[in-house]
């Protein structure tokens, strides 16, 4: 299998190639060169079977060549060690919750498998981690990588614009992380560290990858639980919270593998631009506004051009297959109490917008069945999730562990050569 970029300007390259460049010569991001449903007998049984399973099985189909299945299995079996549960809330609603891994929150499964596929892959020469956050991404990538020989990882996060507790999970590390606060938004920090990746003078002297969705090895295991949802007994209605449409891009490759789910739906805060283009077929990226569901905060969602080629630009195609939903930090919030109330069910304030965009579908699906991917522990946004519901949240120990430890952040202008000076120090 030959991976290709988006932007068809450059060459196919082999999967060691892609996932340690993470972006193609031509600024475009990589896909596979073509989409190998998996066979009808695989696709049954893996319908009653776990997740290190599913991603041995997955995972060795889409880097057939690349890697073995006896390989594949031990790395996913040592990196996805904690449950996914399929949480029935409602009659008609099931939450998948992928916020039982070690930093609460969805991006514990693609940033440790990467971890673990990038020390498979390398040889041992030292590589640097840049990544850029708009909250669980950096966290999730500094646990992942803390303390892997031969790596050093710098995470930009926007300042004053993370949680308590998602700075905290990724400034009071240390060791071989460095917490990167860039005076400026998201769209800012992701800009910077596009910037470096293409600064052909920085890549000479270090060996630059990816930790985010931009990279195969953070986007491709994200794949893998979406193919839970097979349990229900019907394909689902599936309610993604997007932010850099990395998980949605994941939930459509598990689609082209041959699972089956009856729509996507690409549910965002007041951040857009995602929802505006279905509904309109006009895509402008803009600055990102803050909200409450602060890693959904991005105005320019790098991923939504692998939707595209997937699509190969046809609108009509994607609106087949994803629907669109927006919503304000009000309705968010009210949703998140009222959810409590009725159900007893506690939503962070990412949750609350995937369930209300499920909502928002299967209003108008009455027989339809709807996941929605719980992507992070509501104690992790607790400034926002206890006034909604009026009472405290506890708080589980391995936050209150990070809150405890002392922390440090190098702060950064917004400037390249900022950055490039603090990667070269």
């Amino acid at each position: 299998m030959k991976w290709v970029s988006t932007r068809r300007a450059s060459p196919p390259v082999p999967f060691i190639d892609a996932l340690f460049a993470g972006t193609a010569p031509d600024g475009g991001l990589y896909l596979p060169e073509r989409f190998e449903p998996l066979p009808a007998p695989t696709l049954e049984r893996l319908r009653s079977a776990d997740l290190v399973t599913i991603g041995t099985v997955v995972g060795t189909h889409l880097l057939a060549g690349d890697i073995s299945e006896l390989q594949m299995g031990a790395l996913v079996r040592d990196a996805l060690d904690f449950p996914i549960p399929l949480v029935q809330v409602t009659e008609r609603v099931w939450a998948l919750e992928l916020f039982h891994g070690p930093t609460l929150a969805f991006k514990d499964v693609g940033a440790r498998t990467q971890a673990r596929l990038l020390h498979h892959f390398t040889d041992g020469t030292p590589l640097t981690i840049l990544v850029a956050t708009s909250g669980d991404t950096g966290s999730a990538v500094a646990q992942a990588f803390y303390q892997v020989p031969d790596s050093r990882v710098f995470v930009l996060y926007p300042e004053g614009q993370v949680s308590d507790v998602q700075e905290a999970q990724m400034a009071s590390l240390g060791g071989n992380v460095t917490a990167v606060a860039v005076a400026g938004t998201f769209d800012d920090c992701q800009r910077l560290v596009k910037q470096a990746f293409a600064d052909g003078e920085v890549r000479k002297k270090v060996w630059l990858t990816p930790a985010n969705s931009i990279n195969l090895g953070r986007l491709l295991p994200q794949a893998f639980y979406y193919f839970l949802v097979a349990r229900l007994r019907q394909p689902p209605v599936v309610a993604v919270p997007s932010g850099n449409f990395g998980n949605l891009t994941a939930g459509l490759i598990a689609t082209r593998l041959g699972l089956r789910v009856r729509r996507l739906v690409a549910a965002t805060n007041v951040n857009d631009v995602v929802p505006e283009y279905l509904r309109t077929g006009i895509y402008e990226p803009r600055p990102s506004v803050r909200t409450v569901a602060n890693a959904m905060d991005v105005g320019a969602p790098s991923n939504f051009e692998r939707m595209r080629a997937m699509y190969d630009d046809d609108l009509e195609r994607m609106r087949g297959d994803v629907a669109g939903a927006a919503f304000e930090d009000t309705r968010v919030v009210a949703e998140i109490g009222r959810v409590y109330k009725e159900f007893g069910y506690l939503l962070d304030p990412h949750g609350a917008i995937a369930w209300l965009g499920l909502q928002q579908v299967l209003a108008t699906d009455p027989k339809a069945l709807g996941v929605f991917l719980a992507t992070a522990h509501p104690a992790k946004f607790r400034e926002v999730v206890e006034p909604a519901i009026g009472e405290a949240v506890p708080l589980p120990s391995t936050l209150a562990d990070a809150l405890a430890r002392p922390r440090h952040s190098e702060r950064l202008a917004v400037s390249p050569a900022a950055l490039v000076d603090l990667i070269l120090r």
